[in-house]
């Protein structure tokens, strides 16, 4: 098979698989992330070229969700791919503890800043 038509076929599955979730990331959430890491998610690089990666992949049942999206840098974005956030830290010989020790900090600030949609 060609890769054109290969890739035009992941295209369509990876349509089909973000159109079965629920989005609901914001453009004010995202903001916010960027502030809180400061720069890169996995490798602590700060830089431009920022990228939303999805800690657990969608084809693995995640989705753009505040709780699951960190920035992350192009390089880190395509070796992870889809494989299983700890497995690939480990691999690539990343402090998997400091990751997930600021993810938990970062979203326990961003939870406590942000209205509770039941005050509306």
């Amino acid at each position: 098979m060609p890769p054109r038509a290969r890739a035009a076929r992941y295209a369509r599955r990876r349509k089909l698989r973000m159109a079965q979730k629920e989005h609901d990331l914001t453009d004010v959430q995202w903001a916010s992330l960027l502030d809180a890491w400061g720069g890169y998610a996995y490798c602590g690089a700060p830089g431009p070229g920022l990228q939303k990666d999805c800690m657990l992949a969608i084809s693995r049942g995640g989705r753009y969700t505040i709780d699951n999206v960190v920035p992350c840098c192009r390089s880190c974005n395509a070796s992870k791919c889809n494989t299983e956030l700890t497995t690939w830290m480990r691999r690539k010989k990343l402090d998997e503890r400091l990751f997930l020790e600021r993810h938990y900090l970062i979203r326990r600030e961003l939870t406590a800043e942000a209205p509770d949609a039941s005050d509306s």
